[in-house]
């Protein structure tokens, strides 16, 4: 039996008819303009397309819509917006544009600068130096020697190269590399193409930052509208499917025929049986079905029966 409270419910401004930001009912009595009202994919509310701090692109260049305020709780969102929003949130005209705050670590040519200023250049070269020993084959039992992959040798005897590969591919953090890229953060809604949830990092450190931000259901393209009304339509289709035309095709002509001519016959013999009910009033139990279709199978019976075949 289910509980009389369930501590998962949560009951937003949607529970009582308000909706968006201006928490005003839909449709709004008040409201003379026309405005499409879009669903954010996170918190679920809907919000005019005025209210989204963004002009919405045309419909079908977006399929998914993230609020504001979902954008600021989730916020490792604005990296991947760089590249995957529509429109993709790449270009830097100005940075006292309006609600416009640049998220990036240092430049590259800092970066080296730096590295120059401490001598860790000369470090790193001495490293691939080291990495280059490593890949040529060696001969010696150190057991600290590392691959390409950063795994010791012992490892590598163990498994193949696939499962290093593998393994250093799940480690691989996406959000990182683009996190150390310079991208836009501002105070709008996003807007996603269809495939944008598949390029979400799925490292382990990711998915526990989705957990810890009760959005794990980000990375779930099963989960989209779009998928949703995908089966809805399916479903449509395959409920209007006539069974009878489904046997029908699987058949040859003849057995089409045969098959056509006693659906007729059942059909033809039911209906003059059931009229009698409905004549007299009386109701149909389920003895009168069974016994009906005893009959019926006798006559079909003593019909096959009685049939001569003749061979040219």
């Amino acid at each position: 039996e289910k509980s009389k409270v369930n501590s998962g419910n949560k009951y937003n401004d949607n529970f009582y008819g308000l909706y968006c930001t201006c928490k005003r009912p839909y449709p709004d009595p008040e409201d003379e303009i026309p405005d499409e009202m879009i669903q954010c994919i996170v918190c679920e509310d809907w919000f005019h397309g005025r209210h989204l701090g963004a002009i919405p692109p045309e419909s079908g260049d977006f399929h998914e819509m993230v609020c504001q305020a979902c954008m600021n709780h989730c916020h490792f969102l604005w990296a991947y917006a760089s590249q995957l929003a529509v429109p993709a949130l790449t270009k830097v005209n100005s940075l006292e544009d309006e609600g416009i705050v640049l998220k990036a670590e240092e430049s590259e040519e800092q970066k080296k600068e730096i590295k120059k200023e401490s001598g860790v250049e000369h470090q790193e070269t001495k490293e691939e130096n080291q990495v280059e020993q490593f890949n040529e084959p060696s001969t010696s039992s150190g057991s600290d020697c590392l691959n390409i992959y950063g795994y010791c040798s012992k490892f590598l005897q163990k498994f193949p190269v696939e499962t290093a590969k593998t393994t250093s591919e799940s480690l691989f953090c996406k959000l990182k590399e683009l996190q150390s890229k310079q991208f836009l953060k501002k105070d709008t809604a996003t807007f996603w193409p269809s495939n944008w949830r598949s390029k979400l990092c799925t490292c382990e450190a990711c998915l526990k930052m989705y957990s810890e931000l009760e959005v794990p259901f980000l990375t779930d393209e099963w989960d989209t509208v779009l998928a949703y009304e995908n089966k809805g339509t399916s479903d449509q289709e395959t409920e209007r499917r006539d069974p009878l035309m489904d046997t029908l095709n699987s058949m040859n002509r003849v057995q089409q025929v045969e098959l056509i001519c006693e659906y007729n016959d059942l059909k033809t013999e039911l209906t003059d049986y059931l009229r009698r009910f409905a004549d007299e009033g009386t109701v149909v139990k389920r003895e009168d079905i069974q016994h009906f279709f005893e009959e019926f199978q006798s006559r079909k019976r003593r019909r096959t029966n009685r049939m001569q075949y003749y061979c040219s």
